[in-house]
Protein backbone atom coordinates (compact mmCIF):
# COMPACT_ATOMS: atom_id res chain seq x y z
CA UNK A 1 0.00 0.00 0.00
CA UNK A 2 2.81 2.58 1.02
CA UNK A 3 4.28 1.99 -2.16
CA UNK A 4 1.23 2.88 -4.00
CA UNK A 5 1.00 5.50 -2.16
CA UNK A 6 4.78 6.58 -3.13
CA UNK A 7 3.72 6.15 -7.14
CA UNK A 8 0.42 8.51 -6.59
CA UNK A 9 2.90 10.97 -5.22
CA UNK A 10 5.28 10.64 -7.43
CA UNK A 11 2.53 11.43 -10.12
CA UNK A 12 0.73 14.13 -8.58
CA UNK A 13 4.52 15.80 -7.81
CA UNK A 14 5.24 15.56 -11.91
CA UNK A 15 1.60 16.57 -12.94
CA UNK A 16 2.13 19.94 -10.61
CA UNK A 17 5.95 20.18 -12.32
CA UNK A 18 3.94 20.38 -15.81
CA UNK A 19 2.03 22.89 -15.00
CA UNK A 20 4.47 25.05 -13.45
CA UNK A 21 6.17 24.91 -16.46
CA UNK A 22 3.20 25.55 -18.36
CA UNK A 23 2.06 24.26 -21.36
CA UNK A 24 2.21 26.62 -24.85
CA UNK A 25 -0.92 28.36 -24.27
CA UNK A 26 -3.28 28.38 -27.34
CA UNK A 27 -2.52 31.52 -29.41
CA UNK A 28 -5.47 33.93 -29.24
CA UNK A 29 -8.13 33.88 -32.55
CA UNK A 30 -6.89 37.03 -34.59
CA UNK A 31 -9.97 38.93 -36.32
CA UNK A 32 -10.15 39.91 -39.46
CA UNK A 33 -9.41 44.07 -39.45
CA UNK A 34 -13.02 45.49 -40.06
CA UNK A 35 -13.50 46.81 -43.77
CA UNK A 36 -12.95 50.70 -44.04
CA UNK A 37 -16.19 52.19 -44.39
CA UNK A 38 -17.06 53.87 -47.87
CA UNK A 39 -16.71 57.74 -47.50
CA UNK A 40 -19.58 59.77 -49.33
CA UNK A 41 -19.37 63.48 -49.56
CA UNK A 42 -21.87 65.92 -51.40
CA UNK A 43 -20.84 69.03 -52.52
CA UNK A 44 -24.03 71.54 -52.68
CA UNK A 45 -24.59 74.59 -55.22
CA UNK A 46 -25.61 77.79 -54.33
CA UNK A 47 -28.99 76.74 -52.72
CA UNK A 48 -27.62 75.34 -49.65
CA UNK A 49 -28.30 71.91 -48.38
CA UNK A 50 -31.68 73.21 -46.68
CA UNK A 51 -32.70 74.26 -50.08
CA UNK A 52 -36.28 71.95 -49.98
CA UNK A 53 -35.32 71.07 -53.51
CA UNK A 54 -32.08 68.90 -55.10
CA UNK A 55 -29.65 69.42 -52.84
CA UNK A 56 -31.54 68.37 -49.98
CA UNK A 57 -33.37 65.37 -52.51
CA UNK A 58 -29.41 64.32 -52.82
CA UNK A 59 -28.50 64.04 -49.33
CA UNK A 60 -31.30 62.55 -48.13
CA UNK A 61 -30.25 59.95 -50.57
CA UNK A 62 -26.77 59.97 -48.58
CA UNK A 63 -28.72 59.94 -45.08
CA UNK A 64 -29.91 56.39 -46.40
CA UNK A 65 -27.02 55.46 -46.97
CA UNK A 66 -25.65 56.10 -43.71
CA UNK A 67 -28.26 54.56 -42.15
CA UNK A 68 -29.09 51.10 -44.65
CA UNK A 69 -25.24 50.51 -46.13
CA UNK A 70 -23.15 51.71 -43.05
CA UNK A 71 -20.87 54.58 -45.11
CA UNK A 72 -19.71 57.44 -44.10
CA UNK A 73 -21.49 60.68 -45.79
CA UNK A 74 -20.91 64.23 -45.30
CA UNK A 75 -21.61 67.71 -47.16
CA UNK A 76 -20.19 70.89 -47.70
CA UNK A 77 -22.25 73.86 -49.07
CA UNK A 78 -21.07 76.12 -51.38
CA UNK A 79 -21.93 79.89 -50.60
CA UNK A 80 -20.28 81.42 -54.38
CA UNK A 81 -19.33 79.81 -57.42
CA UNK A 82 -15.95 79.70 -56.04
CA UNK A 83 -16.61 77.25 -53.55
CA UNK A 84 -17.23 74.50 -55.68
CA UNK A 85 -13.25 73.59 -56.77
CA UNK A 86 -12.48 73.90 -53.33
CA UNK A 87 -14.76 71.88 -51.63
CA UNK A 88 -14.43 69.05 -54.46
CA UNK A 89 -10.96 69.18 -53.48
CA UNK A 90 -11.38 69.04 -49.74
CA UNK A 91 -13.40 66.03 -50.37
CA UNK A 92 -10.23 64.61 -52.43
CA UNK A 93 -7.91 65.33 -49.29
CA UNK A 94 -9.97 63.90 -47.16
CA UNK A 95 -9.77 60.35 -49.61
CA UNK A 96 -13.34 60.30 -50.07
CA UNK A 97 -14.52 57.34 -51.97
CA UNK A 98 -17.51 58.92 -53.62
CA UNK A 99 -18.17 62.53 -54.33
CA UNK A 100 -21.45 63.61 -55.51
CA UNK A 101 -21.88 67.05 -56.76
CA UNK A 102 -24.86 68.52 -57.35
CA UNK A 103 -26.29 70.75 -59.73
CA UNK A 104 -25.89 71.69 -63.66
CA UNK A 105 -22.97 75.08 -62.90
CA UNK A 106 -20.58 72.50 -61.01
CA UNK A 107 -19.93 70.71 -64.38
CA UNK A 108 -16.66 72.15 -65.49
CA UNK A 109 -15.50 71.90 -61.80
CA UNK A 110 -16.58 67.96 -61.43
CA UNK A 111 -14.95 67.08 -64.81
CA UNK A 112 -11.30 68.51 -64.21
CA UNK A 113 -11.30 67.08 -60.57
CA UNK A 114 -12.41 63.68 -61.96
CA UNK A 115 -10.29 63.48 -64.72
CA UNK A 116 -6.82 64.29 -62.52
CA UNK A 117 -8.63 61.77 -60.30
CA UNK A 118 -9.07 58.73 -62.00
CA UNK A 119 -9.42 56.51 -59.02
CA UNK A 120 -12.20 58.38 -57.01
CA UNK A 121 -15.37 58.16 -57.95
CA UNK A 122 -17.82 60.89 -58.78
CA UNK A 123 -21.60 61.62 -59.87
CA UNK A 124 -23.33 64.61 -60.68
CA UNK A 125 -26.67 65.88 -60.39
CA UNK A 126 -28.67 67.08 -63.11
CA UNK A 127 -25.14 66.71 -65.50
CA UNK A 128 -24.05 64.33 -67.47
CA UNK A 129 -20.91 63.81 -70.16
CA UNK A 130 -20.02 65.16 -72.63
CA UNK A 131 -20.76 68.35 -72.33
CA UNK A 132 -18.57 70.13 -74.98
CA UNK A 133 -19.95 71.28 -78.12
CA UNK A 134 -17.76 72.80 -81.33
CA UNK A 135 -16.54 75.55 -79.64
CA UNK A 136 -16.11 74.10 -75.87
CA UNK A 137 -12.80 74.82 -74.58
CA UNK A 138 -12.40 71.18 -72.10
CA UNK A 139 -11.75 72.76 -68.21
CA UNK A 140 -12.90 75.99 -68.92
CA UNK A 141 -16.14 76.52 -70.87
CA UNK A 142 -17.28 72.97 -70.55
CA UNK A 143 -15.94 69.76 -69.04
CA UNK A 144 -15.38 66.91 -71.23
CA UNK A 145 -15.38 66.17 -75.12
CA UNK A 146 -16.09 62.31 -74.22
CA UNK A 147 -17.92 60.30 -71.30
CA UNK A 148 -15.10 60.41 -67.86
CA UNK A 149 -15.31 56.17 -66.97
CA UNK A 150 -15.31 57.19 -63.14
CA UNK A 151 -18.16 59.47 -63.29
CA UNK A 152 -22.19 59.15 -63.62
CA UNK A 153 -23.86 61.62 -64.66
CA UNK A 154 -27.24 61.46 -62.93
CA UNK A 155 -29.98 63.14 -65.12
CA UNK A 156 -34.01 63.68 -65.56
CA UNK A 157 -36.39 64.03 -67.99
CA UNK A 158 -38.01 66.33 -65.77
CA UNK A 159 -40.48 67.73 -68.42
CA UNK A 160 -42.34 64.74 -68.47
CA UNK A 161 -43.40 65.31 -64.60
CA UNK A 162 -43.90 69.11 -65.19
CA UNK A 163 -46.14 68.15 -68.25
CA UNK A 164 -48.35 66.33 -65.47
CA UNK A 165 -48.03 68.98 -63.32
CA UNK A 166 -49.07 71.61 -66.35
CA UNK A 167 -51.67 69.38 -67.11
CA UNK A 168 -53.13 69.65 -63.53
CA UNK A 169 -52.69 73.64 -63.44
CA UNK A 170 -54.65 74.18 -66.59
CA UNK A 171 -57.76 72.04 -65.18
CA UNK A 172 -57.06 74.10 -61.50
CA UNK A 173 -57.29 77.30 -62.18
CA UNK A 174 -60.01 79.67 -61.94
CA UNK A 175 -58.28 82.44 -63.96
CA UNK A 176 -57.32 80.91 -66.75
CA UNK A 177 -53.94 81.86 -66.33
CA UNK A 178 -50.89 79.92 -64.58
CA UNK A 179 -47.11 80.92 -64.35
CA UNK A 180 -43.82 79.79 -64.08
CA UNK A 181 -40.41 81.26 -63.30
CA UNK A 182 -37.08 80.17 -63.02
CA UNK A 183 -33.63 81.29 -61.67
CA UNK A 184 -31.12 80.99 -64.12
CA UNK A 185 -31.86 80.29 -67.53
CA UNK A 186 -29.83 76.96 -67.63
CA UNK A 187 -31.16 73.68 -68.92
CA UNK A 188 -32.19 72.27 -65.89
CA UNK A 189 -34.26 74.84 -64.93
CA UNK A 190 -35.69 75.54 -68.29
CA UNK A 191 -36.89 72.01 -69.01
CA UNK A 192 -39.50 71.73 -66.51
CA UNK A 193 -40.86 75.19 -67.87
CA UNK A 194 -40.84 73.87 -71.05
CA UNK A 195 -42.72 70.88 -69.72
CA UNK A 196 -45.09 72.92 -67.75
CA UNK A 197 -46.07 74.98 -70.94
CA UNK A 198 -47.03 71.64 -73.04
CA UNK A 199 -48.95 69.97 -70.74
CA UNK A 200 -51.36 73.65 -70.48
CA UNK A 201 -50.94 73.56 -74.42
CA UNK A 202 -52.09 69.60 -74.33
CA UNK A 203 -55.01 70.36 -71.73
CA UNK A 204 -56.10 73.46 -73.82
CA UNK A 205 -55.80 71.26 -77.60
CA UNK A 206 -57.68 68.90 -75.29
CA UNK A 207 -60.55 70.80 -73.58
CA UNK A 208 -60.53 73.61 -76.35
CA UNK A 209 -59.63 75.92 -73.49
CA UNK A 210 -57.05 78.92 -73.51
CA UNK A 211 -55.33 78.52 -70.67
CA UNK A 212 -52.75 81.19 -70.78
CA UNK A 213 -48.72 80.46 -69.67
CA UNK A 214 -46.67 83.96 -68.49
CA UNK A 215 -43.89 83.15 -67.59
CA UNK A 216 -41.96 81.04 -70.06
CA UNK A 217 -42.63 80.93 -74.19
CA UNK A 218 -40.77 77.96 -75.80
CA UNK A 219 -40.86 78.79 -79.30
CA UNK A 220 -38.27 81.83 -77.86
CA UNK A 221 -36.31 79.63 -75.31
CA UNK A 222 -36.81 82.27 -72.93
CA UNK A 223 -39.02 83.25 -69.80
CA UNK A 224 -38.54 85.10 -66.38
CA UNK A 225 -35.82 84.63 -64.01
CA UNK A 226 -34.63 85.94 -61.12
CA UNK A 227 -31.14 85.49 -61.55
CA UNK A 228 -30.53 83.76 -57.87
CA UNK A 229 -31.41 80.55 -56.26
CA UNK A 230 -31.29 82.13 -52.98
CA UNK A 231 -33.61 85.02 -52.82
CA UNK A 232 -36.73 84.44 -50.78
CA UNK A 233 -37.70 88.35 -51.37
CA UNK A 234 -37.52 87.64 -55.24
CA UNK A 235 -39.66 84.62 -55.24
CA UNK A 236 -42.18 87.38 -53.37
CA UNK A 237 -42.02 90.10 -55.94
CA UNK A 238 -42.44 87.74 -58.49
CA UNK A 239 -45.12 86.08 -57.52
CA UNK A 240 -47.01 89.11 -56.82
CA UNK A 241 -46.12 90.40 -60.38
CA UNK A 242 -47.75 87.57 -61.81
CA UNK A 243 -51.12 87.38 -59.77
CA UNK A 244 -51.50 91.22 -60.63
CA UNK A 245 -51.26 89.76 -64.25
CA UNK A 246 -54.38 87.06 -63.67
CA UNK A 247 -52.39 84.18 -62.75
CA UNK A 248 -53.41 81.69 -59.98
CA UNK A 249 -51.45 79.33 -60.00
CA UNK A 250 -47.07 79.09 -60.34
CA UNK A 251 -44.67 76.71 -60.98
CA UNK A 252 -41.34 78.15 -59.41
CA UNK A 253 -38.15 76.54 -60.47
CA UNK A 254 -35.42 78.24 -58.66
CA UNK A 255 -34.75 76.38 -55.33
CA UNK A 256 -35.12 78.06 -51.96
CA UNK A 257 -36.57 81.54 -54.29
CA UNK A 258 -40.24 79.60 -54.36
CA UNK A 259 -40.25 79.33 -51.09
CA UNK A 260 -40.76 83.27 -51.37
CA UNK A 261 -43.39 82.47 -53.80
CA UNK A 262 -45.18 80.40 -51.17
CA UNK A 263 -45.09 82.62 -48.43
CA UNK A 264 -46.86 85.21 -50.73
CA UNK A 265 -49.69 83.31 -51.68
CA UNK A 266 -50.53 82.17 -48.04
CA UNK A 267 -50.16 85.79 -47.06
CA UNK A 268 -52.50 87.21 -49.70
CA UNK A 269 -54.81 83.95 -50.48
CA UNK A 270 -54.87 84.87 -54.04
CA UNK A 271 -52.64 81.68 -55.40
CA UNK A 272 -51.58 78.01 -55.46
CA UNK A 273 -47.83 76.84 -55.87
CA UNK A 274 -46.35 73.66 -57.73
CA UNK A 275 -43.26 72.26 -56.04
CA UNK A 276 -40.09 70.84 -57.75
CA UNK A 277 -37.69 68.36 -57.23
CA UNK A 278 -39.18 66.82 -53.80
CA UNK A 279 -42.75 66.76 -52.56
CA UNK A 280 -43.42 70.46 -50.79
CA UNK A 281 -46.26 69.19 -48.46
CA UNK A 282 -43.52 67.36 -47.46
CA UNK A 283 -40.09 69.73 -46.97
CA UNK A 284 -42.03 72.80 -47.00
CA UNK A 285 -45.17 71.41 -45.20
CA UNK A 286 -45.75 75.06 -43.35
CA UNK A 287 -47.02 76.16 -46.84
CA UNK A 288 -48.99 72.68 -47.48
CA UNK A 289 -52.34 74.79 -47.52
CA UNK A 290 -51.36 76.87 -51.05
CA UNK A 291 -49.23 73.33 -52.07
CA UNK A 292 -51.53 72.44 -55.41
CA UNK A 293 -49.12 69.61 -56.39
CA UNK A 294 -45.16 68.95 -56.74
CA UNK A 295 -43.31 67.65 -59.97
CA UNK A 296 -41.12 65.11 -58.61
CA UNK A 297 -37.05 64.40 -59.49
CA UNK A 298 -36.26 61.13 -57.03
CA UNK A 299 -32.61 62.40 -56.86
CA UNK A 300 -32.53 60.22 -53.57
CA UNK A 301 -33.31 57.21 -54.77
CA UNK A 302 -30.73 57.58 -57.72
CA UNK A 303 -28.21 59.06 -55.23
CA UNK A 304 -28.84 55.78 -52.93
CA UNK A 305 -28.45 53.61 -55.62
CA UNK A 306 -25.23 55.02 -56.60
CA UNK A 307 -23.80 55.02 -53.38
CA UNK A 308 -24.71 51.31 -53.20
CA UNK A 309 -23.31 50.20 -56.37
CA UNK A 310 -19.81 52.04 -55.42
CA UNK A 311 -20.44 50.14 -52.35
CA UNK A 312 -20.67 46.67 -53.77
CA UNK A 313 -18.08 47.50 -56.86
CA UNK A 314 -20.35 47.36 -59.59
CA UNK A 315 -20.54 51.13 -59.95
CA UNK A 316 -19.48 53.04 -63.63
CA UNK A 317 -19.35 55.88 -65.24
CA UNK A 318 -21.96 56.83 -68.10
CA UNK A 319 -24.98 58.11 -67.52
CA UNK A 320 -28.90 57.63 -65.39
CA UNK A 321 -31.78 59.23 -67.03
CA UNK A 322 -35.08 59.34 -64.61
CA UNK A 323 -38.35 58.87 -66.34
CA UNK A 324 -41.57 58.66 -65.55
CA UNK A 325 -41.15 55.32 -67.03
CA UNK A 326 -38.35 53.96 -64.54
CA UNK A 327 -39.98 55.68 -61.54
CA UNK A 328 -36.87 58.27 -61.50
CA UNK A 329 -39.87 61.04 -61.38
CA UNK A 330 -43.46 61.29 -60.73
CA UNK A 331 -46.40 63.87 -60.21
CA UNK A 332 -46.98 64.28 -56.10
CA UNK A 333 -50.75 64.07 -55.52
CA UNK A 334 -53.03 66.94 -56.84
CA UNK A 335 -54.58 69.16 -53.84
CA UNK A 336 -58.39 68.78 -54.28
CA UNK A 337 -58.38 66.67 -57.93
CA UNK A 338 -61.71 65.72 -59.10
CA UNK A 339 -61.67 61.77 -59.58
CA UNK A 340 -62.32 62.65 -63.26
CA UNK A 341 -59.18 64.66 -63.28
CA UNK A 342 -57.17 61.73 -61.47
CA UNK A 343 -58.41 59.27 -63.99
CA UNK A 344 -57.10 61.94 -66.99
CA UNK A 345 -53.73 62.46 -65.20
CA UNK A 346 -53.32 58.42 -65.38
CA UNK A 347 -53.88 58.03 -68.73
CA UNK A 348 -51.47 61.36 -70.07
CA UNK A 349 -48.64 59.63 -67.84
CA UNK A 350 -49.38 56.18 -69.56
CA UNK A 351 -49.69 58.31 -73.00
CA UNK A 352 -46.11 59.69 -72.22
CA UNK A 353 -44.49 56.51 -71.03
CA UNK A 354 -45.80 54.65 -74.25
CA UNK A 355 -44.76 57.30 -76.54
CA UNK A 356 -48.39 58.20 -77.75
CA UNK A 357 -48.19 61.61 -76.44
CA UNK A 358 -45.55 63.98 -76.71
CA UNK A 359 -43.95 66.17 -74.02
CA UNK A 360 -42.09 68.22 -76.55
Amino acid sequence: MKKFYSILAILVIASMALSACGTPAAAPATEAPAAAKLKVGEVTDMGGIDDKSFNAGAYAGVEKAVADLGVDGKYLESTQQSDYAKNIQQLLTEKTDLIVTVGFLLGVDTAVAAKANPDTKFAIVDYAYPDCGPDGVEGQTCGSASEIPNVLGLTFQTDEAAFLAGYAAAASTTTGKVATFGGINIPTVSIFMKGFEAGVKYYNAQKGTNVEVLGWDTAANDGSFTGNFDSTDDGRSFAESFVQEGADIIMPVAGPVGLGSAAYCQESKSCKIIGVDVDWTVSASEYKDVILTSVLKNVNVAVFDTIKAAQDGSFKGGVYVGTLSNGGLGLAPVAGASDELKGELDTVTKGIIDGSIAVK
